[in-house]
């Protein structure tokens, strides 16, 4: 429709007057059909921008709601929530809503951030990965990840659990193994980091103790919103990367051999062509990045590495220390013991003072020495056997095991 006749009929309307389509057409040299229309049209939006000006009922209700979706609350929970504080509309309207603020949320443009050599990097997991042995074994595991902004230089090891120790080793490892710290680190809201999580009304409270190493390493943590990944993409396309680990399931022997696959696939990513920096990572850290990070004085963080910890026993009757699990006797089940790291580099556990096991440190996942086995299996899938019967059957397990050690 003509733009004149548009206005000409707007201006009209707003002097409240009554159209002459007969006239306006003469005015417009136009049929006096296509003035009321422009009439009809008119009219139609105004009585639309009436209907949206009135009041909702959620609107005292809104900012709340766009708070629960962020933590990715369904709207039926919303409903619920917002009905004990006094919303009295239907659940219909709350899904609509929710409904529109998801689809607002991803159409919003991430706006490309260019990064500054040494100022930044990125840390997340890959979580409860599953992968089978040759001989069909589950081994259960995670994936710590770390990423330079910048240069994009990678940092990945395989671990067992995600405890606040096993984040201050890998680290402190991935600080080695880059060559330095960053200014800042950016991590997910990770319970061993965040004690409250940032929202939209309120700050990030760090763990204490994380706080402490953060500034005895230099560098500043920075929490990023909650279901917000784009604000930590690069290193949520790492995490995607690790699929590439699917292709040696069933074709590894044991954790060993896996942690070495691991280790060669962090040494590929880093020596890969790079669409987003045009060059490998490699390249880009030696000869951009790796003279801005700032070297660790030696044994700085040592003390957050301690000789003493403390864990609870399993009831697989183990207790977890770095990536591996060592055996106690099963009546320790559900009881606090202390770790020690003797001189000779041996594991010492102790229960109220007194020494109950002593374990060589390997990086085996699972370690058992023979008397808590017996005991273990004697508790349990053995209950009803002798104790000769359950010797019998430990020694023909390892003279099995052997056998298959010496033909491959």
């Amino acid at each position: 429709m003509r733009k004149d006749i548009r206005e000409g009929v707007k201006n009209l309307m707003n002097e409240e007057a009554k159209p002459s389509y007969a006239a306006l057409a003469r005015k417009f040299n136009c049929d006096y059909r296509t003035i009321k229309q422009a009439f009809r049209e008119l009219q139609t939006e105004k009585n639309d921008q009436t209907k949206s000006r009135r009041r909702s009922k959620l609107d005292p209700y809104k900012e709340i709601i766009k708070t629960k979706l962020e933590a990715e609350c369904t709207a039926y929970s919303i409903y619920l929530f917002i009905r004990r504080k006094g919303y009295d509309g239907s659940y219909s309207l709350v899904k609509q809503y929710c409904r529109k603020e998801k689809v607002e949320r991803t159409k919003k443009a991430t706006i490309r951030v260019e990064h500054t050599p040494g100022l930044s990097a990125q840390v997340d997991w890959k979580e409860d990965m599953v992968l089978h042995t040759c001989e069909g074994k589950v081994v259960r595991f995670n994936i710590f990840l770390y990423v330079l902004s910048y240069s994009k230089k990678k940092y990945i090891t395989l671990t067992f659990d995600r405890s606040q120790d096993t984040l201050f080793y890998c680290l402190d490892d991935a600080f080695i193994h880059t060559g330095g710290v960053p200014k800042e680190i950016w991590f997910d809201n990770m319970r061993t980091v965040v004690d409250q999580s940032r929202t939209r009304f309120s700050q990030v409270k760090f763990n204490q103790r994380f706080y402490e190493f953060s500034k005895d390493a230099g560098f500043k943590p920075i929490a990023c919103r909650p279901y917000r990944p784009q604000t930590k993409g690069i290193v949520e396309s790492l995490a995607r990367t690790m699929d590439r680990l699917k292709v040696y399931d069933y074709e590894f022997s044991d954790t060993v051999e896996l942690i070495n696959i691991i280790d060669d696939v962090c040494i590929e990513l880093n020596q890969e062509f790079s669409q987003a920096i045009s060059c490998p990572p490699e390249t880009k850290w030696l000869e951009n990045e790796k003279k801005y990070l700032h070297e660790l004085p030696p044994n700085l963080l040592n003390p957050y590495f301690e000789e003493q910890l403390t864990r609870v026993v399993s009831k697989e009757a183990m207790v977890q220390f770095r990536k591996c699990k060592y055996s106690v006797d099963p009546r320790y089940i559900g009881k606090e013991v202390d770790i020690e790291i003797s001189e000779d580099g041996s594991i010492q556990i102790y229960h109220n003072n007194e020494l109950i096991r002593t374990h060589t440190l390997t990086i085996d996942y699972l370690n058992y020495h023979e008397e808590d086995k017996f005991n273990i299996l004697k508790s349990d899938l053995y209950r009803h056997k002798s104790d000769e019967e359950i010797r019998m059957l430990m020694n023909k397990a390892l003279s099995d095991y052997d056998r298959i050690e010496r033909r491959e």
